[in-house]
């Protein structure tokens, strides 16, 4: 890709700020990547991203062919809610890894994608599924995942932008004192146990909003309808514990399994809707992901026609 700066376009503007106007199907961090590995040239020689540009100035891209990643493709059943050659929308299961790390070096979701998207290109330089949010092991339901870097880039601006809607069930341990509420405060590291996330009140975390109301009944313990409106690790486990008093049924992290009113043998969250923009078409577009047999005693009194 060729580029000439012009009086009226790109004058003391960043390179990669720049770039990225022109080369919408990156992100600026691989931008800036490609800059600083050499693959861009400003009149025929290297440079830096903040180099600042003037009238006159050729700009020569050349994007080098994705490489392969260490995690190998697996043949791992998908359930897939929808798929074209931008995105593919999967119910993902309990009890699946998202990504490959120490103590699940495969078997996980980005395992089964590898082999799944056979037209899978190139993600920030690398063959491999592009992960958008993350669902924790154990929680179930819908996920967006991107197949190139122009999908993964828009899907990422709606999710920092809150232009995507989320809506969780979540069975808990006990009944809260209210029928609904929001709650909004700052959610960070534990400061003893850094495995877990907590609510802040010493002014540190990152803000954290979570609209909920109860849908169903059963032994005593209710199912919430969560609306997130905002993505924190472990948000509505915390949230449901910290403000509520009420774990979620399952939780091993954040509840106490021994002490519950009714036995599990999996975390009660689902990520039962989700809807975006299509990065590519920009049609909005809704998802569902049937609610997990687990929740069924609930179903019968829920409110929210599930």
């Amino acid at each position: 890709m060729d580029f000439q700066v012009t009086a009226a376009d790109g004058i003391n503007e960043r390179l990669d700020r720049y770039l990225q106007r022109k080369v919408a199907e990156m992100s600026r961090s691989r931008l800036q990547d490609l800059i600083k590995e050499g693959h861009v040239l400003l009149n025929t020689k290297a440079t830096r991203p903040s180099q600042e540009l003037r009238a006159g100035d050729r700009i020569t891209v050349v994007v080098p062919p994705p490489v392969d990643v260490s995690v190998q493709a697996q043949d791992i059943p998908l359930d897939v809610l929808f798929e074209d050659e931008h995105i593919v929308v999967i119910n993902k299961a309990s009890g699946l890894v998202v990504h490959p790390a120490a103590g699940n070096p495969d078997g996980t979701l980005v395992n089964a994608l590898l082999h799944h998207c056979d037209d899978l290109s190139g993600i920030g330089g690398e063959v491999r599924p592009g992960i958008v949010h993350r669902l924790d092991k154990d929680t179930s339901g819908c996920m967006v995942v991107a197949k190139h870097d122009r999908a993964h880039t828009l899907l990422t601006e709606q999710f920092a932008n809150r232009h995507i809607s989320k809506l969780y069930l979540a069975a808990v341990n006990g009944m809260p004192k209210e029928r609904s509420g929001r709650l909004e405060n700052m959610i960070g590291r534990h400061p003893v146990d850094r495995k877990r996330m907590a609510v802040l009140i010493n002014g540190t975390g990152k803000n954290a909003v979570t609209e909920w109301r109860i849908v169903g009944e059963n032994g005593g313990c209710a199912l919430i309808l969560c609306t997130l409106h905002t993505g924190r690790t472990h948000q509505i486990r915390v949230h449901m514990r910290d403000s509520l008093q009420c774990p979620i049924l399952g939780d091993v992290i954040y509840g106490h399994p021994t002490r519950q009113k009714v036995k599990t043998e999996r975390l009660l969250l689902h990520a039962w809707k989700l809807a975006f923009e299509h990065p590519i078409t920009m049609r909005r577009m809704e998802f569902k992901a049937e609610v997990p047999e687990e929740f069924s005693p609930w179903l019968a009194s829920s409110t929210a026609n599930l």
